[in-house]
């Protein structure tokens, strides 16, 4: 099948992995971040933050890309930062698909790192805190490697969540051939031609690969991450 791809649809491909790559890879300190404190913090508006934090996941995408729009547009509050010291705009550019990507991946991220660093035992770290440890040592030393393989779990569901983002996409930075075109865009624009379905049919097959593969990744980091986790 891959001798039969033409080179716009190789371009394709590589631009969704390059989005889908700097998705996760921006988004997943920031992930990470948002995890821990959800998930160790106690303060008041914490609720609310993780509302916040999960609200891309029930709210319309085109909605999503709208409120990004808004923000990172030239005259909203972010665009109007990187205009300033850039010179430039990440609409209709791969940046901005990263951008809305990465919004879209962050819940499923958050959600998946919670959860692993939610399952280790507190009594360890407060062991270690007992025999002199400080709590960068502690994280350093037990937060992070027992959380680590659910951390990376999270980490490709983003990425499968971001391959497969259209919605927020389209609205934010339009569907751009070699710039903002990943592969759910480029099956819609191939769907709306008659005669391209074995155009659709690659490219809804490779995106199917993809997503399994990515899924079965993520399956087997979690049950990793719940069999150390166990024997501990």
């Amino acid at each position: 099948m891959t001798a039969a791809l033409s080179p716009e649809e190789w371009t394709v491909i590589w631009l969704s992995l390059r989005v889908g790559g700097v998705a996760v890879a921006a988004a997943l300190p920031i992930a990470f971040a948002l995890a821990w404190l959800l998930a160790r913090g106690r303060f008041p508006g914490r609720v609310l933050l993780d509302a916040i934090v999960h609200l891309p996941l029930v709210l319309p995408p085109v909605v999503t890309g709208w409120l990004l729009l808004l923000a990172f547009a030239p005259a909203g509050p972010v665009g109007s930062l990187i205009e300033r010291w850039t010179g430039g705009t990440v609409l209709f550019r791969w940046t901005g698909a990263a951008i809305a990507a990465a919004v879209m991946a962050l819940p499923l991220m958050v959600r998946a790192m919670r959860l692993s660093i939610e399952a280790v035992d507190g009594r360890l770290e407060s062991a270690a805190r007992t025999l002199g440890a400080g709590r960068l040592r502690v994280f350093a030393t037990i937060t992070l490697p027992l959380s680590l393989p659910g951390v990376l779990a999270g980490a490709v569901l983003g990425f499968a969540r971001a391959l497969g983002e259209f919605g927020a996409t389209i609205s934010f930075v339009s569907n751009v051939p070699g710039e903002t075109q990943t592969l759910p865009l480029a099956i819609y624009d191939a769907l709306q031609v008659p005669g391209r379905e074995s155009v659709v049919l690659r490219l809804a097959l490779i995106s199917i690969a993809l997503a399994v593969a990515a899924l079965v990744v993520s399956e087997v980091l979690t049950r990793r991450s719940g069999r150390r986790l166990h024997v501990l």
